[in-house]
C-alpha cells in the first residue's frame, strides 16, 4: 500500500497542478514561470545525483576502481534514449510554433500533451526503478529515500500540470475540464512506467546500477534541452536560476533527510 502511494505521488502532483485552471483565469505570470522552470529543473538535477547516480555507484563498489562504469554507460543510454524518443515522437514544447519530430497532422494541443508525456517518461522509470532497489532490500537504496525522490517529482510536477492546462485554456480556448484533463493525464505515464518497473523487479536485480543511471541520463536531457532555456530565454532569467537553486537545495534536504 506505502508502495503505491510512493508511486502515485508524482502523478498527483500533475493532477493538483492542472487543477490551477478550475481557480486561474490565464496562464502563469512568464516571471512565475520562469522560478517554476528553475525550480523543476533543480529538483531533476538534485535527484538525479542524490538518488539515482551516487546509488548506482554505490551498488557497483564491488567493481574497484571501474565502479563509475555502470554508472557512466547507464547514463550515456539514458541521455540517447530521450534524444531518440525527440527525434521520433512530433511533439510541441510551449511558447514554440514549430514542432520537433517527424512530420504530422496532429493538432497543436495533442503535441504540446505529448511533449510533456514525453519527457514525463523518465520521471515515472526513476521513481519505479527506486522503489524497486528499496523492495529488493538493496542496502544502498532505502524506501524513505525512494519516498523522498517520489514527493521531489511530485512538488516539480505541479507547476508542470499548470503550466500544460492553463495555455490550453488561455490560449486554445479549451474548456476547463478538457484542459484539466490533457494536463492530468500528460503525467500518468509516470505511474504506468513505474508500476511496469516493479513487475520487472525481479529481472531488474543485476542491472539495477544502469538502471538508476538510465534514469538520471533521461532526466538530465529534458533539463538541460528544455527546461533550462526556457526558464534563461528573455528578461528576468535570474528568476529561473533562484528558482533552480531552491528546487535543488529542497531535493537534496529531502533526501538526505528521509534517505
Amino acid at each position: 500500500m506505502n508502495t503505491a502511494a510512493g508511486l502515485l505521488l508524482p502523478f498527483l502532483g500533475t493532477t493538483l497542478g492542472s487543477a490551477c485552471v478550475f481557480f486561474l483565469k490565464n496562464q502563469l505570470n512568464p516571471r512565475v514561470q520562469k522560478a517554476l522552470l528553475g525550480f523543476a529543473s533543480g529538483v531533476m538535477v538534485a535527484a538525479s545525483v542524490w538518488s539515482l547516480l551516487i546509488p548506482a555507484m554505490d551498488l557497483s563498489q564491488g567493481m574497484g576502481r571501474f565502479a563509475f562504469f555502470p554508472a557512466a554507460v547507464g547514463f550515456g543510454l539514458g541521455m540517447g534514449f530521450l534524444f531518440l524518443m525527440d527525434l521520433a515522437v512530433p511533439h510541441l514544447h510551449m511558447g514554440e510554433e514549430k514542432a520537433e519530430g517527424p512530420r504530422c497532422s496532429l493538432k497543436k494541443t495533442t503535441m504540446l500533451v505529448l511533449a510533456v508525456t514525453l519527457h514525463n517518461i523518465p520521471e515515472g522509470m526513476a521513481v519505479g526503478v527506486v522503489f524497486s532497489g528499496a523492495l529488493l532490500n538493496s542496502q544502498d537504496i532505502g524506501l524513505a529515500g525512494a519516498f523522498a525522490l517520489s514527493i521531489g517529482i511530485a512538488i516539480q510536477n505541479f507547476p508542470e500540470g499548470a503550466v500544460i492546462s492553463l495555455p490550453l485554456r488561455s490560449e486554445e480556448g479549451m474548456g476547463r475540464k478538457k484542459a484539466f484533463l490533457y494536463g492530468a493525464l500528460s503525467g500518468i505515464v509516470e505511474p504506468v512506467g513505474a508500476f511496469l518497473t516493479i513487475l520487472l523487479s525481479s529481472l531488474i536485480t543485476p542491472v539495477l546500477p544502469y538502471l538508476l543511471a538510465f534514469a538520471a541520463g533521461a532526466m538530465l536531457y529534458v533539463v538541460v534541452e528544455e527546461l533550462i532555456p526556457e526558464a534563461s530565454q528573455g528578461e528576468h532569467s535570474n528568476l529561473g536560476t533562484l528558482g533552480f537553486a531552491l528546487g535543488f537545495v529542497l531535493m537534496m534536504i529531502l533526501d538526505v533527510a528521509l534517505g
